[in-house]
């Protein structure tokens, strides 16, 4: 797999089910429906999330970027959806998509053989032998984004920290500032998608 992988994994919160958590929008739906404002709850569905919420303290060093494929779309897609459903925001699903994009390049890779990193897996690149969860798990999108979004829960303070230190905290990569090129291209991918997913 790609360089880098995800060396340790939270055993037990890996293998937890996930917590239920209503998000902040869904909460405001909520409420504009119970004060008769319902009819217009999708007034602001085609809005981006803001840049200072996808990137709060900007971008470090310079930026890399990949073309898209339908299929890479769609891994965005189920990242966002599962962030949503884990109740966390659009800084949580911008550093998920942007580690997802170093370890994988978005793509939902099974064992590759002779070029497998270990036996990393997976969208994030997560290793069953590390705790992570089975193969079938790990390359279970919404499962793989769950994980990984737990681990980020056990980080202090990782809304605020640089995309690439969140994401070491949870990885442990032999490449820890690998991370910090893709963030550019991980907030405008959850600004497009996170209306979407």
């Amino acid at each position: 797999a790609f360089v880098g992988g995800a060396v340790a994994g939270p055993a037990v919160a890996a293998q937890a089910a996930p917590e239920q958590h209503v998000s902040p929008v869904a909460m405001s739906v909520m409420a504009d429906r119970d004060h008769g404002k319902g009819d217009h709850k999708d007034e602001h569905k085609n809005d981006r999330p803001s840049r200072d919420r996808l990137v709060p303290h900007g971008v470090q060093g310079e930026q890399a970027s990949i073309p898209i494929s339908g299929e890479q779309a769609d891994n965005v897609k189920a990242i966002v959806k599962a962030t949503k459903k884990a109740g966390l925001d659009e800084r949580a699903a911008v550093i998920a998509v942007g580690t997802s994009l170093q370890e994988s390049k978005l793509e939902n890779l099974g064992h590759l053989g002779a070029s497998n990193d270990h036996d990393s897996l997976g969208l994030f690149q997560q290793r069953p032998s590390s705790g992570w969860g089975s193969p079938e798990q790990i390359t279970d999108p919404q499962y793989s984004t769950t994980a990984f979004l737990e681990g980020l829960r056990e980080v202090d303070g990782w809304h605020d920290l640089p995309l690439t230190v969140a994401a070491q905290k949870v990885q442990v990569s032999a490449y820890p500032d690998a991370y910090a090129k893709w963030e550019n291209q991980a907030a405008d991918l959850v600004a497009n998608a996170w209306n979407n997913s």
